[in-house]
């Protein structure tokens, strides 16, 4: 797998610089864009797109441009994190935070400058113009108000307050949940895939995308710095409420285990064994230490 994965990310990293060598002014901005999508990062949301493009019998060419739309749309959302006015979080993948680098107000225009240049790449995609439309219409979605935002939006509320488990339930499925399901549900958009199967690989989404939140709870106590790529305990500094606050550690990880067999499970019950990289892609998620 992680052989795999490191081809995958080689291929994505290649195309990413491709469309970034594009922009050229002002400076600044187009040297940001690629300090923050390039500064390392496990590509994970645009190689869930391939890998399910190839599941579906698709060419991964096919979903080139909307996987690198999906991790600008991803690195502009850790851009914004970090600011003193929300994480205020000084690394990011053991390197200097983009505010750091280059100050507050640039990291807030380049943020803003992968958010909305995301969109202009997924308008190349070479499909018809109602299958570019749905994927437009369904980014916006989950990386708004309805998904990525609105989680940040409650977890941001939810600082130093005691939160049922449906708050932070909804905290995980839209602040990192969604960007995870994007990928998978735009190449089925991209494949034209039947409903069951696009019913399937929803629900994958939605159960990678929770264990990958609380594998992420999990690190910020039990992870390094050097594994992490930022200092561990910031949930904790921030009094937010997380899996282990609620549950415990032991409890959490039993929790984390039950997602991940679950989305293995469904994934083998339709797909059978050309599900390979999506069930041990889920063991990865379940297994990382950063």
């Amino acid at each position: 797998m992680k052989e795999y994965l490191k081809e995958r990310r080689t291929l994505v990293d290649l195309v990413i610089e491709e469309y970034l060598n594009e922009i050229k002014y002002p400076k600044v901005i187009a040297e940001g864009m690629k300090y923050s999508v390039l500064n390392g990062g496990k590509r994970l949301r645009p190689i869930l797109l391939l890998m399910t493009l190839d599941l579906l019998g698709v060419q991964e060419k096919n979903g080139l441009p909307m996987s690198v739309a999906i991790e600008m749309i991803h690195s502009y959302s850790l851009v914004h994190d970090d600011l003193p006015a929300l994480d205020n979080d000084d690394y990011r993948r053991g390197k200097f935070s983009t505010h750091k680098k280059f100050g507050e107000a640039e990291a807030i225009l380049i943020g803003d400058a992968l958010l909305t240049h995301a969109f202009n790449l997924i308008t190349r995609e070479d499909l018809e113009p109602s299958k570019i439309v749905e994927m437009v219409k369904l980014t916006s979605n989950y990386a708004g108000v309805n998904g990525m935002i609105g989680g940040q939006m409650v977890d941001i509320e939810s600082e130093e307050k005691e939160i049922d488990l449906p708050t932070l339930q909804y905290i995980h499925t839209h602040k990192t949940g969604k960007l995870l399901m994007l990928p998978i549900e735009c190449a089925c958009i991209i494949a034209g895939a039947e409903a069951e199967k696009r019913e399937v690989l929803k629900k994958y989404a939605e159960l990678i995308g929770l264990a990958f939140q609380i594998k992420d709870d999990i690190l910020d106590i039990e992870g390094t710095f050097e594994e992490i790529g930022k200092p561990v305990g910031s949930d904790k500094e921030l009094l937010k409420s997380t899996y282990p606050s609620i549950f415990g550690m032991e409890k959490t990880k039993e929790i984390l285990s039950e997602k991940i067999e679950e989305a293995k499970q469904i994934m083998f019950d339709v797909f059978g064994e050309e599900a390979k990289w999506h069930m041990e892609l889920a063991d990865y998620i379940g297994n990382r230490r950063k």
